[in-house]
């Protein structure tokens, strides 16, 4: 498969941008709500950039709402089926908050207007006339790069800057085509990929990974812009798994052919296949591993949690004893927040290296949805992204302290079994994958 693939549902894109074509202004194709109705304001509100982590809460909020709103109200207006924008005021923002989406979105803007497309509550993908030249006061600006680009993530990190100039000259609409599963973002402009399945950074705390949800913001400052055809489909757990499955997805080999337990070695009796996927069996619990053992690597998977479900995935495993000590680690599989869960050890929540380093708590989907996970070990180092989050990117060389007091005595292993570490309950996996990566060189050595 071809990684630079434009992955993330273009062929459906296509076939709605056919539709466009065709479609009056601001009608929605099949599956895509619209968010702006092409008559009024209904659905926003003004609110200025502000930080998701210190939002004002009622009474606050009230009084603050209604000074933005005056402002809103003075400087956005409707005309001609369009949302328009003189340049100045709040941005306009959603009632509604939105997880993993895929948005289009149209927009007619004049020459050093400045703009961008605010993705929950964080800027942005980014709207600005390219003409501008360097201006040393702003070093990171770079001068002629186009629109698209995710240009609050940090200088020179994946997305920041669009892959290529799609802008259509001034007084022509442009179209944005956005999808963006967990902190995972695709941008499709002009029919032009400009940003592919990069992580938005959390501008308001980049230590920490993108908020779950939040409202969708049209930014403005500089100049007139005019938006039209704001169009929103809320992807389900299906959806997004199938778009973070098929990123990078060369050089992946299957680990469950879906049947059977072929290729599996271990605690074999305590597991079963169940429509299509491997369950621990209820009341059986141990170690289910690969036949083959690994050194570096990235596996991907799907896992499904019954309420108060636990599991783990034994990396590196010796093909003996308790993998949280035996084996490099054992990544938590926990249904983290169910009360009877409540009072543990931060470094036992999901998608912990368990009893060494916590993972980021609040990513996990519904118990009984499936969710997709990838694990990527390079050496010492362990990095867990959830549902397009990660929520763990640990270096366990450096860990000093640990749950237990000790370091587990298999934490420093360099090579071992990947599997499933089941403790009684049915938790289902399924669409097991794994990527040998090389190995990187030992220091000093030739």
């Amino acid at each position: 498969m071809n990684s630079r693939r434009p992955a993330f549902g273009l062929l459906c894109l296509a076939i709605n941008c056919a539709q466009l074509v065709f479609a009056a202004d601001n009608s929605p194709p099949p599956g895509f709500t619209a968010l702006f109705n092409g008559q009024d304001l209904t659905g926003w509100y003004g609110w200025p950039q502000f930080d998701p982590r210190t939002a004002k809460t009622f009474p606050e909020f009230a009084d603050l709402y209604h000074k933005h709103q005056a402002e809103f109200l003075a400087h956005w207006t409707v005309d001609n089926g369009e949302l328009v924008n003189d340049g100045k005021g709040p941005y306009a923002t959603t009632n509604k908050q939105f997880g993993d989406i895929e948005l289009h979105i149209a927009y007619k803007t004049v020459p050093l207007a400045d703009s961008g497309i605010y993705l929950r509550a964080t800027p942005q993908v980014q709207i600005w006339d390219w003409h501008q030249e360097f201006d040393p006061k702003r070093p990171t600006r770079k001068p002629f790069l186009g629109s698209g680009g995710l240009f609050n993530n940090s200088p020179d990190a994946p997305g920041r800057d669009p892959m290529v100039l799609a802008d259509r000259p001034f007084g022509e609409w442009n179209e944005f085509r956005i999808t963006q599963t967990g902190a995972r973002t695709s941008v499709l402009f002009n029919d032009q990929l400009v940003v592919d399945h990069a992580i938005m950074e959390n501008f308001w705390d980049r230590k920490s990974p993108l908020f779950l949800r939040g409202p969708i913001q049209l930014q403005t400052h500089g100049g007139e812009i005019r938006w039209k055809n704001i169009y929103m489909k809320e992807l389900s757990a299906e959806e997004s798994n199938r778009i973070l499955a098929s990123h990078n997805a060369d050089g992946f080999v299957s680990l469950f052919n879906g049947e059977n337990l072929d290729g599996w070695a271990g605690e074999v009796d305590c597991y079963e296949v169940v429509n299509g996927a491997i369950r621990c069996k209820p009341g059986k619990g141990g170690v289910l591993h690969t036949r083959t053992e690994y050194s570096d690597f990235v596996a991907r998977l799907e896992f499904k949690l019954p309420p108060a479900g636990n599991n783990g995935l034994a990396i590196r495993y010796p093909g003996e004893g308790q993998p949280h000590l035996t084996a490099m680690c054992e990544l938590q599989i926990l249904d983290s927040e169910h009360k009877q869960y409540a009072s543990l050890d931060a470094r036992q929540y999901h998608g912990s290296a368990y009893g060494m380093v916590p993972a980021v708590r609040g990513y996990l989907r519904p118990t009984g949805q499936w969710n997709f996970q990838e694990v990527t070990v390079r050496g010492s180092t362990v990095m867990v992204e959830l549902n397009g989050t990660v929520i763990l990117d640990a270096d366990l060389a450096t860990v000093k302290e640990f749950k237990d007091g000790t370091p587990p005595p298999g934490k420093d292993r360099t090579t071992g079994y990947f599997g499933f570490a089941g403790h009684n309950d049915p938790v289902e996996f399924r669409n097991v994958a794994i990527k040998t990566l090389p190995s990187a060189p030992v220091a000093g050595g030739n």
